[in-house]
């Protein structure tokens, strides 16, 4: 048995080397069963099946959802999937995560504009990272909130 350092390192290496050697079903399974280490691994697989089961798995946390929203390498779909789901748009940083990052459906970043508050979209209409359409969205929302 590898030894620890006391933080977990060596056991989320060894569980990001055993995932590795895992089919697809198997991931699957485990994004389903699995805690929240397999969870923060798994949804880095390339596999776009594997990071939708992540997503919808019972167990998720909202912290594990808004970290992934933040997460500029996750696939679109599952931004989309966040997106959609009622109870997650009711934390406001998952709203702004979603905002902020490019990777999110242009359809479903825009809606996030109308419940972000002044200082966020100073910063999202200033922002270099996302598309030209959420600059200029968030600059007409804050010149509406500035009235």
């Amino acid at each position: 048995m590898p030894a620890n350092d006391g933080n977990g390192t060596d056991s989320l290496a060894s569980l990001f080397q055993s995932i590795q050697s895992m089919s697809v079903s198997e991931k699957l399974d485990l994004a389903h069963k699995g805690g929240k280490e397999a969870r923060t691994v798994l949804v880095r697989d390339s596999s776009r099946l594997v990071q939708m089961a992540v997503i919808q798995s019972a167990k998720i946390t909202e912290g594990e959802v808004l970290a992934i929203a933040n997460n500029r390498q996750i696939d679109d779909e599952v931004l989309k999937q966040i997106a959609i789901n009622r109870d997650w748009m009711k934390n406001y940083q998952i709203r702004v995560a979603l905002a902020n990052n490019p990777k999110t459906p242009l359809a479903e970043a825009l809606k996030q504009v109308n419940y972000l508050k002044q200082r966020e979209l100073t910063v999202l209409a200033k922002s270099r990272s996302v598309s030209r359409a959420m600059n200029i969205a968030a600059e007409q929302r804050l010149r509406q909130v500035k009235k």
